[in-house]
């Protein structure tokens, strides 16, 4: 009876005295009800949390935390962020972050799902050029950022993950028992570098650093330091004599000199050498090296966009013709390709799969990676394998300035002559392909839904002219608008892809790189499309509650796209109508409405908009929002392609 007339009137008295509130308490959480959902409603005011428990266990004076040192040797990794969804297998150490460490190097970063949090930390990694750690729970938070992992394990990206764990099953709580493990980082060590479980807290900080150094050396990749919840909590001693061991990062590989004294002679040599790159530019200083040696030699370049490589508007690069130069190519020299097959060879998907090589027989095939150096089995995302020449297990990056030494010394005045008329005819070939492309970008200008290439103009004359990066993986995809009509020429303007081509990667990635933007005043850009924001659009929030300016463009053409050609790929095959392809990859009926999402998560938005005449003061507005420190968006609908 007296429950039921504590649920009918809603009085606070009972749960008051229980909680020894005060008067004036009570007032302030009748008060703070009638404000919200109601004066009927129980709230338990902030005086009476942070009350203690009547019996309760504390340090002593000349006692702290594990998690205290645990926190002293992160800061020694030079950490600027752990980002994270909250998790009580680390709440030791989520403690220490927040209390003992002030917040601050590392900031904890609080994010609504672990994929976001790993895929946050790939984004970051590849505009700053330093892991950003993020921390997991148990076996069900590593089960949410395993996709995340995956894709930053194929991209070579160094993500730091810390996982909590309960090892000691005589102390498990009740939910500790399916949310911990015997051997934690099974579930993801098929695509990670390394791993290891510390139990001791000096066992921890070798392991911490050595984490570190193993993800930071090329190839790099994500890595896993499982810390046991007990180890976190336990106290020790405020005068400890702990150290924390000191991090020297290792230097890059270097090629081998002879084999680097062959590849210069055959460069030197070679009537149409072509220089190919994917994961060159590990560095700022990648972009300037390899446009050094493409100009000494005037070779013709094709940047395949994992990174940004070499400038889209120099006259050399012949990314948009690659169909054209590499037939043509009697050197073919392959920087940190993730598919040299791919390069020379070609694969028909049709209903026979068939294959031919369209890079001549006799080309000789240099490849400069550390992808030899490590590689996984299981996940098979090394591709097939292409035999070459000449195989330079060494980081191409550190590699290059011996490279262009000796190309420098071997290249006498009678071969500078034919090199200069080589560029001559690359130069000529470059303008004409840029050219077609801006004429292409003109079709169906003024049509509703937008195309892509309006899209893609109309976001270029609003950012231009600021110190842009394009933080999504829209650069080679979507007909290459952007790589086609906007201009490329610093690291930090593109970032490349997913790597594993995880769907779910490009919001959280784009707010990742925004974050590592934001100390360099730069203007982050993201060409956001429909699926992939709806796995994980609670990174919005994380933007909005953080601060973290972000312009997000809607690429929304209301469907898997991809996937709608691939089911029209077979009904063709088949000999079936393609009126039905769309069955299951359509994303309408109803149609999402992204800036009313958007606004609700804290963000300004617009949208939608199908009129491209709409889309520039739309853009303009948002871009306003954007330089004075928050998120934006604007929900364009859009053609397929």
């Amino acid at each position: 009876m007296q429950r039921r007339a504590f649920l009918k009137t809603g009085t606070l008295a009972g749960a008051a005295a229980l909680a020894g509130a005060t008067d004036a308490s009570r007032a302030q959480s009748t008060d703070s009800a009638a404000a919200g959902q109601g004066a009927t409603t129980p709230i338990m005011t902030a005086q009476d949390e942070a009350m203690p428990p009547a019996d309760v266990q504390v340090m002593s004076a000349d006692e702290r935390a594990g998690s205290d040192y645990m926190v002293d040797v992160f800061k020694s990794l030079d950490f600027e962020y752990f980002c994270s969804n909250p998790g009580s297998s680390f709440r030791g150490l989520h403690e220490s972050l927040v209390n003992y460490g002030g917040n601050v190097n590392p900031e904890f970063i609080t994010c609504l799902h672990e994929e976001s949090s790993v895929a946050m930390a790939h984004g970051y990694f590849k505009a700053e050029g330093k892991p950003l750690a993020i921390m997991a729970h148990g076996t069900v938070g590593l089960q949410h950022a395993a996709m995340a992992i995956y894709n930053a394990w194929c991209d070579r990206v160094p993500v730091y993950v810390i996982l909590g764990n309960h090892g000691d099953a005589a102390l498990r709580r009740g939910a500790e028992w399916y949310h911990g493990v015997q051997d934690a980082a099974n579930m993801v060590r098929d695509y990670t570098k390394w791993d290891d479980t510390p139990w001791s807290l000096t066992h921890f900080a070798e392991s911490a650093v050595r984490a570190y150094k193993v993800a930071m050396t090329p190839p790099m990749a994500p890595v896993v330091l499982t810390l046991d919840g007990h180890l976190q909590e336990g106290p020790i001693a405020k005068n400890a004599a702990l150290p924390i061991p000191r991090l020297t990062v290792p230097a890059p590989p270097q090629g081998e000199s002879g084999a680097v004294e062959e590849t210069a002679r055959l460069l030197v040599e070679a009537e149409y050498p072509v220089l190919v790159a994917d994961r060159l530019a590990r560095t700022p200083a990648g972009i300037g090296l390899l446009v050094e040696l493409a100009e000494l030699l005037q070779a013709a370049v094709i940047d395949q966009g994992s990174r940004l490589n070499f400038p889209n508007r120099h006259p050399l690069n012949q990314s948009l013709r690659a169909g054209a130069v590499i037939p043509e190519a009697d050197v073919i020299v392959g920087f940190e390709l993730t598919d040299f097959w791919g390069t020379v060879n070609a694969l028909r998907d049709q209903l026979h799969r068939s294959v031919r090589r369209v890079a001549s027989p006799s080309a000789k095939l240099i490849s400069v990676t550390a992808g030899d150096l490590y590689f996984g089995s299981n996940y098979q995302d090394f591709r097939r394998m292409q035999e070459v020449d000449i195989a330079i297990a060494a980081d191409a990056e550190a590699t290059l300035p011996a490279l262009i030494e000796a190309v420098r010394r071997l290249a006498d005045r009678g071969r500078q002559r034919a090199f200069a008329e080589r560029g001559q005819r690359l130069a000529e070939a470059s303008s004409a392909a840029a050219h077609d492309a801006r004429v292409a970008a003109t079709y169906a200008w003024d049509a509703s839904p937008v195309s892509t290439a309006r899209l893609c103009s109309e976001i270029w004359a609003q950012i231009r002219n600021e110190d842009w990066s394009l933080v999504s993986s829209y650069y080679s995809d979507g007909g290459a608008w952007p790589r086609k009509l906007w201009d490329f020429d610093r690291h930090h303007q593109w970032l490349g892809h997913a790597g594993g081509g995880g769907i779910g990667y490009g919001a959280p990635a784009s707010v990742g790189a925004a974050l590592a933007n934001r100390k360099h005043g730069r203007f982050s850009v993201s060409i956001q499309t429909d699926g992939d924001m709806m796995y994980a659009p609670g990174v919005l929030w994380t933007a909005a509650h953080h601060s973290i300016p972000l312009l997000c463009v809607m690429n929304n053409n209301r469907a898997y796209h991809m996937e709608v050609m691939h089911v029209q790929r077979i009904c063709n095959a088949r000999n079936r109508d393609i009126d039905r392809a769309r069955v299951g990859s359509v994303i309408t009926d109803p149609d999402i409405d992204y800036a009313g999402m958007a606004r609700s998560l804290g963000v300004h938005a617009e949208g939608p908009i199908a009129d491209p005449a709409e889309l520039g003061p739309a853009l303009e507005r948002a871009v306003a929002v954007v330089k004075s420190g928050e998120p934006a968006l604007v929900d364009v609908v859009t053609q397929v392609r």
